[in-house]
């Protein structure tokens, strides 16, 4: 293997992986706070939905992010009602907002544009162009985001509190601060997460959007904030990980092997999600969430 191939393998895990990372990122803000977000995929989903429609519409990518991020946001927030305020299943939620959005964005799509679901194809400023080294602005907000994640989550006030509510928020309860205040400020910045990677699948890497062009990576990204144990440096290894194989999935299409002939495009794509198995399988049992995740917190009288 020659070293351009690899350098071509290497760009494109890492385009492959900044959705990834994005919506790891939300999932380790909202799941750090005690709520468990199952409904990333969803989010993605209605993201890159409206950030092409309002990029289409208005003719610029940046407004079509903004608009991306309010939608992702106010869908993570009917999940941050459903899950904090009247303390429902958050896995429940999640499923409803995955199976809403799917639905959802193809009614839309298709009323509007009648083109089968599908946006018309962006061009020019409705689309993010290359700014460094070939990718665009959104790659390197996204990997920016680690750091900051890394930061604000382990070495502020904030984030000592929004901790706190994940492992124990009757002992933040009773001092004094707001458990329902932080969990739902955790939700938003999931939101806005969500609405990063979503724009940056319809408007950065695509030029348009397609239904379900998600493709599960939603669920890819929890597979990978799990095996990072809900930590910010190692979600981009292992996002970087799952983008590394996705990218060498691509370059092995047509590939023949001894004694099988030539491998099935289909068993190719499925390698992301196979090696999401395998991951889970060795680490689900280590991997420790935080103790409140996934538990209605109700406020002792």
């Amino acid at each position: 293997m020659d070293l351009g191939l690899l350098v071509t393998i290497f760009d494109s895990a890492l385009r492959l992986s900044i959705p990834l990372l994005a919506a790891c990122l939300a999932g380790l803000w909202s799941e750090r706070s005690g709520v468990v977000d199952i409904g990333l995929e969803g989010k993605m989903l209605v993201a890159a939905f409206a950030s092409a429609a309002g990029a289409y519409a208005l003719g610029s990518a940046w407004a079509g992010l903004l608009i991306g991020i309010a939608a992702s946001v106010a869908i993570g927030l009917v999940h941050g009602f459903a899950s904090i305020s009247q303390r429902g299943n958050q896995i429940v939620s999640g499923v409803a907002i995955n199976m809403l959005a799917a639905g959802l964005t193809a009614i839309i799509g298709n009323a509007w544009y009648s083109q089968g679901g599908r946006t018309p194809p962006l061009e020019g400023d409705q689309r993010f162009g290359s700014v460094l080294f070939g990718h665009s602005a959104l790659v390197y907000i996204v990997l920016l985001a680690v750091p900051v994640t890394w930061f604000v989550l382990g070495r502020t006030r904030f984030g000592l509190r929004l901790r706190a509510v994940g492992e124990n928020p009757a002992a933040v309860d009773t001092a004094g601060i707001s458990v329902t205040g932080l969990r739902y400020t955790a939700v938003v910045i999931a939101g806005v997460l969500c609405g990063f990677a979503g724009a940056y699948l319809s408007v950065g890497q695509a030029a348009g959007f397609l239904p379900n062009m998600t493709a599960g990576r939603g669920f890819i990204a929890l597979a990978a904030l799990i095996f990072a144990k809900w930590r910010a440096w190692p979600a981009l290894g292992a996002c970087f990980l799952f983008g590394l194989l996705d990218a060498s999935a691509n370059q092995l299409q047509g590939l023949s092997l001894p004694g099988i002939g030539e491998v099935p495009v289909q068993a190719i794509q499925a390698l992301p999600y196979l090696m999401t198995v395998i991951l889970l399988a060795g680490v689900i049992g280590r991997a420790i969430p935080p103790r409140a995740a996934g538990i209605p917190y109700v406020k002792e009288r």
